[in-house]
Order: C-alpha cells, then structure tokens, then sequence
C-alpha cells in the first residue's frame, strides 16, 4: 500500500512538472509572438537606411562601421538597459510608461512642482507612443510588400494599393478581437527569427571576416571620419531598436523571466545573424544595396518569404495596436483622458480589449502615412524622433524611482543611467534633424495627444473646485436630518460621488425636485490606485453613519475593470445586502460652460468641454443597469 501510494505521488509529481514545463514553453511561444513582432522586423529596413544615410557607400569601413553601431545599440539599449535595468521597475509585475510613471511618482511629494513635473514626463511619453503606433505599422507593412520589387520589378505599382489593403484589412478585424489570431503569433514568429536567422549565417560563412565589425571601435572609427553623415547616421541606427520599449511594456503579460530568456537565447542572436548577413552580402555583391535584406533570399524563396514577412508586419503592427488599446484604458481608469467606450472581444482573456475611438484614430493616421510617403525609405525619414523621445523619458522616470523609492544609492545609479541617458541624447538629437523630412507627424500626433490629456487633467481639476465650491460637509447635513422631515421612501439609493465628505449635487437636486430621501442612502467614490490589480478583499472600504446613511470608497487597480453591480455583490460579505430592483443609482450630469472662474486658457476650456460631452457615461462605464439610473444635474460655470 505504501509503494502505491509513493508511485502515485511520484506519478503526480511528474504530471505537475510538465504542466509547469508546458505552461514555460506557452509563455515563451506567446512572448516570443507579441513582445518582438516590432524589434523583429527592423532587419526589413535598418540596414538599408543606415547604408543609405551613408550617402550608399557600402565600402567595407562603412559596413563595418554600421555594423558594430547596430549591434552595441542592441546590447546598451536593449539588453543592458530595458532587458537587465528598467525592468527591474515593476510595478507589481506590470511595466511601460504609465506604470513607470506611477512608481517614480511615489519619489514626490504629491501636489508638488516635481509631482506634476515628473506627472508631465509621463503623459509625454505615453503621447509619444501613439506616434510610434501610427508609423510602426506604415513602415512594417510598406517594408514586406516592397520585397515584390526585387521578386518582380514590374509589379512595382503594385506595391502602394497591397499596402493600403492590408492596412484597412489589418485595422477592420480589430473589433472581432485577436484572440484566436493571436494564438499563431508565437509559431509565426519563431519561423521568422529562424529564417532571419539562418539566411545571416549562410551569408556569414561566405564570408566570415565580417564578424570583427563586433568590434566597438569600428563604428567610433566611422562617426570620427564622417561627423556630419555619421550624426544623421544615428538616426538610422534607431531603426535597429524600435520596439524595445515593448518588452518592458508586455512585463505584465509574460513576466520578467520568459521575456528576458527569449530575447537573450532566441531573438537577439537570430537579430545579430540577420544584420551581419546583410552586411557580408554588401561586402560581396554592393549592388544588393537596393534591398539587402530581400537579396539575402534565393530567388526560390522570394515569395514565400515575401508572404512571412507580410505576416511578420501585420504581426508587428498588431502588437502596437494592442498596446495603444491597452495605453487608453490605463490612460482612462487613471484619470489622465476622457471616458472611451472600451469592448472586451474575448470572455477568456482580459488583455482583449477594443478601443473603437482609438482604432480610427490610428486607421486614419497610417492610412494618410502610407498615402503620402508612399515608401519604406521615405517613411524612415520619419521614424526615431517617437521612439527615442520615449527611451530618453523612461530612462529618467526610471533614474527617479531606482533611486527615490527602490534605494539605489545615487552616484553608481547616477552614473549606469548618465551612460544611458547619453546612449538616448545621441539617439534623439539625431533624430530631431529629421522632423523637417517627416519627424514631424509622429511629432504632432504625441503633441495633440499630451495636449488632449494636460487639458482633461487641468479641466477635470477645475471642474471638481468650482462643483464643491460651497458644498455643504455631510456630517452637518445628516446631523440636520429629523425623523420624519424629509420624507425616508422604501429603497436604497447610491450617489456616485468623487468626494466622500460633501453631499453630492445629485442629492441635493433630487430632495429639492422631489422633497425626499430613500430609507438607506449609500455614497460611492470610485477610485484607481497606482498599481494594476487590487485583490477582492482590499478592494471595498464601507462606513456607516447615522441616519441610514454609509460611504462605499471601491478601489480598482489600473487594469482592474469597473464593474458595480459585481461590487454590490461583494459587499453581501460584510452584511450588507443589495437588491437592484429596489435600487437606485443617482449620477450627476452637469452642463459646463464657458465661464471667467478658472484660470484655464479660453480655448482649454472649450476643448475640455468637448472631451466631457462626448465622453461615455458613467452608466456605461461602470456598466450599471440602465432601468436602475436616474441623471440629475445644472449648469457649472469655469
């Protein structure tokens, strides 16, 4: 009995090892698919643009040089800095720029001058990773499709409209969600890197001198001989690295370790292979400079590797997409824009969101990018100024909460981020020349962005001074109520209210209309912490007060989902027992208008009235019964 009972726990042993193995490789697989579909597909187009910044001199100093400024980009940027140090700044498990901001926020003292300093770094940088969304998807999908030019010159024209295709293709099946496509992302993308990898290694046999470009002097050697060329150089360079911001963004989804495991052993040799290729390749034949990485491939495979690659982008461009989706709803459970209306497309899967607002807006953007630089090498011009600006600002809010808030002490920390920071400076400076070639709508669009998210924090402010101006504290208001006087009707009534210590409007409006109060009378505030999930047992704080009267504060983490009615259903577990259909949800719904009492800009004013008309209701956002609301409000004058 007891040999079957130690061959059955070691059975179960070894069933629970190969689960936790098979969960491993799933995590890989999916890390693999969604983190490095942007970083993966660079070799379609850095190199060529580095050569050509270059003035297309591919005489073997200057692909040395390229080379070597390629690969140390990959190792300081990449994995030194994002892979080894910034993720390393999780905030519980979760990263990316707002959740980064919210860590180095905890460095400040709140309502202070560095507070809303360090508040405004964040919103720009997260503003900047929209204009990162609307080109990564343009240059990826522009680059695949160009691969038709070498397989077939003569089906050049053709190349614009397969482009335009597949971005209304890539943009309309976003409301159907990505989960079922989603779950070909990771073999696809292991192909790819396989591919890339082994079409490198073919070329570097051929010739094998090429791997001394390692050598960091090569490419120091090329910035001192051609200062002027090799400054626009670096804005090339960065071509190399977009998409490194993503690996710490998808913390949250895959975790440190996969991410780090999949980058070290799979996807940065295979990046290293590819690039090197390239570069041999150009040693051998300069007149693949046209397309390097497309001459890399038999004329055999042109097409099939013009179909993966295709795959590849769309990829690529769908991890962005989905990454800006899920920088809006972060965005808006924080109060930093406006409420969206936001539709999860799988019952599984939390991360499967749809931003229907958001998606048109990056539609419409890509769309006029394809449209007017019509190619890869003119959009290149374009690319970088996005992508460093939001490098240089996690470098800095992570300086801020390493030393801060995590304990590092200052000067080594100062020193490992001052070497980074200098990396990033590089980088951007470069890049700012090419706000003239087209750096400019990346540009504007992170401008209108940080612009849209400054005038709702500043106008939500002004708003909240200006609707409790004069409001009456609840405590003196419940102490004024007698028995009988007002009228207590059957039911309970919750009034939504950000201030838990004022009565809310809505009640007021509603015992000066109607001359009543309900028997039990709850006020509920709705708050986001800085972290992303707050467990079910922390997430409720209920006080009661005299008279009937109690305050719910509902706490939701920052990727927690709203939802009312399930909180109603958690209170059952303090006694404190709801029936919705003897329930009612006041909300206040007040007209604003144009008025001399904030010091808000006219025209910041009449934009945050905007945002706050054609916001989703509470109703919907907090998904509250429709049967069970009834709206009071007036007017408020800014």
């Amino acid at each position: 009995m007891r040999r079957a009972t130690v061959v059955l726990t070691a059975v179960q042993s070894q069933a629970g090892t190969h689960d936790r193995q098979a969960a491993k490789h799933k995590l890989l697989i999916g890390a693999l698919g969604v983190v490095y579909g942007d970083i993966g597909t660079s070799p379609l187009y850095a190199m060529k643009q580095c050569i050509h910044e270059m003035g297309d001199d591919a005489s073997r100093g200057t692909v040395f040089g390229v080379l070597s400024l390629i690969a140390w980009a990959l190792v300081v940027v990449v994995t030194l800095k994002y892979v080894t140090v910034v993720m390393r700044a999780d905030n519980r498990g979760e990263g990316g720029t707002l959740a980064l901001t919210a860590l180095a926020l905890r460095a400040a003292p709140p309502n202070g001058r560095i507070h809303w300093w360090i508040l405004s770094a964040g919103l720009l940088g997260a503003s900047l990773f929209y204009g990162d969304g609307v080109i990564t998807p343009a240059i990826s999908l522009l680059s695949a499709v160009e691969g038709l030019k070498v397989a077939a010159p003569h089906l050049d024209h053709y190349v614009l409209p397969i482009t335009v295709a597949l971005v209304c293709f890539l943009f309309g099946v976003q409301r159907h969600g990505t989960t079922r496509v989603g779950r070909a992302f990771g073999p696809v993308m292991a192909v790819w890197f396989l591919v890339l990898g082994s079409l490198g290694l073919i070329e570097i046999v051929q010739s094998p001198e090429i791997l001394l470009a390692v050598n960091p002097l090569y490419g120091l050697m090329l910035l001192a001989s051609h200062p002027i060329a090799g400054f626009f150089l670096l804005g090339a360079v960065v071509l190399a690295v977009t998409g490194a911001e993503a690996l710490y963004a998808d913390m949250g989804h895959f975790g440190r370790k996969p991410i780090r495991k999949v980058w070290l052993c799979f996807v940065f040799p295979a990046l290293l292979l590819n690039y090197f290729g390239q570069g041999a390749l150009l040693l051998r034949s300069p007149e693949a400079l046209d397309n390097p990485f497309y001459r890399l491939v038999p004329d055999w495979g042109l097409y099939p590797m013009i179909g993966l690659a295709a795959a590849a982008t769309v990829i690529a461009s769908q991890a962005v997409i989905t990454g800006a989706f899920s920088m809006t709803r972060q965005a808006v459970l924080l109060g930093y824009m406006p409420r969206f209306q936001i539709r999860h497309t799988s019952e599984e899967e939390i991360g499967q969101i749809y931003v229907p607002r958001v998606n048109q807006f990056l539609f419409i953007s890509v769309l006029l990018l394809v449209l007017g630089f019509r190619s890869s090498d003119n959009l290149g011009s374009a690319y970088g100024i996005a992508v460093t600006g939001t490098m240089m600002i996690d470098t800095l809010l992570a300086l801020i909460y390493m030393t801060g808030v995590a304990g590092w002490k200052p000067l080594p920390a100062a020193m490992l981020f001052g070497c980074f920071l200098t990396v990033d400076l590089a980088l951007f400076s470069a890049n700012v020349l090419k706000i003239e070639q087209g750096g400019w709508f990346p540009l504007a669009v992170a401008v209108a962005v940080f612009t849209l998210m400054l005038t709702w924090l500043r106008g939500r402010e002004a708003l909240l001074i200006e609707r409790w101006r004069g409001a009456l504290p609840l405590e003196d208001f419940i102490a004024t109520l007698k028995p009988g006087r007002p009228i207590r009707v059957p039911g309970t009534a919750v009034f939504m209210a950000a201030n838990l210590d004022v009565v809310p409007t809505a009640m007021l409006h509603n015992m000066k209309h109607n001359k009543v109060i309900h028997e039990r009378v709850v006020l509920m505030s709705v708050k986001t912490e800085d972290f992303p999930h707050v467990p079910d047992e922390e997430r409720i704080e209920l006080k009661h007060l005299d008279h009937n009267f109690h305050t719910v504060i509902v706490r939701y983490g920052f990727l927690d989902e709203p939802n009312i009615p399930r909180t109603l259903a958690q209170l059952r577990l303090q006694q404190f027992r709801f029936n919705l259909l003897e329930t009612s949800f006041f909300i206040g719904h007040e007209v604003i208008i144009v008025g001399k009492r904030s010091k808000l800009a006219r025209w910041r004013k009449q934009l945050f009235i905007f945002m706050h008309r054609t916001m989703l209701t509470a109703t919907e956002f907090f998904r509250i019964p429709t049967n069970r609301v009834v709206e009071l409000g007036g007017q408020i004058e800014l």
